[in-house]
């Protein structure tokens, strides 16, 4: 039964991102970390060049963003197309499975800013009762 649904799951169970020796967790922490998931989700938008990335992802330092792009890139989430001129040229976009996994990350950043007002008085009420930290 080559190709079949039952084996698909079953090689799908094979991976289980909270144990400790799983690489799926490894990948998760690179599309979820702090830069992974912005870098994913502004090459949606489409390709671009590396200090182009670097303006859309407000705040990432330039070995920062080439960590994360290089781990992205091991992990097959993101293409590097390096062009032979002077000055060098390197673009990046997603691959098929980053296209994937960012448009996931672009529903929940969705969420979570327009969620903000709910987000916002709950911290209101946190602080109020705690006190401010």
């Amino acid at each position: 039964m080559s190709g079949s649904i039952q084996e698909t799951s079953v090689a799908e169970c094979d991976f289980d991102v909270f144990a400790r020796a799983c690489p799926s967790r490894g990948t998760l922490e690179h599309v979820t970390g702090r830069w992974g998931g912005l870098a994913l989700s502004a090459l949606y938008e489409g390709s671009l060049r590396f200090n182009e990335l670097r303006r859309r992802v407000d705040g990432v330092s330039e070995k920062m963003l080439s960590q994360t792009l290089q781990a992205l890139e091991r992990d097959g989430l993101v293409h590097r197309e390096a062009q032979p001129v002077n000055p060098p040229r390197v673009d990046y976009e997603l691959t098929d499975l980053g296209r994937r996994v960012a448009e996931r990350l672009l529903a929940l950043i969705h969420c979570v800013e327009g969620s903000m007002d709910e987000v916002l008085a709950a911290r209101a009420r946190y602080d109020e009762t705690r006190g401010a930290r």
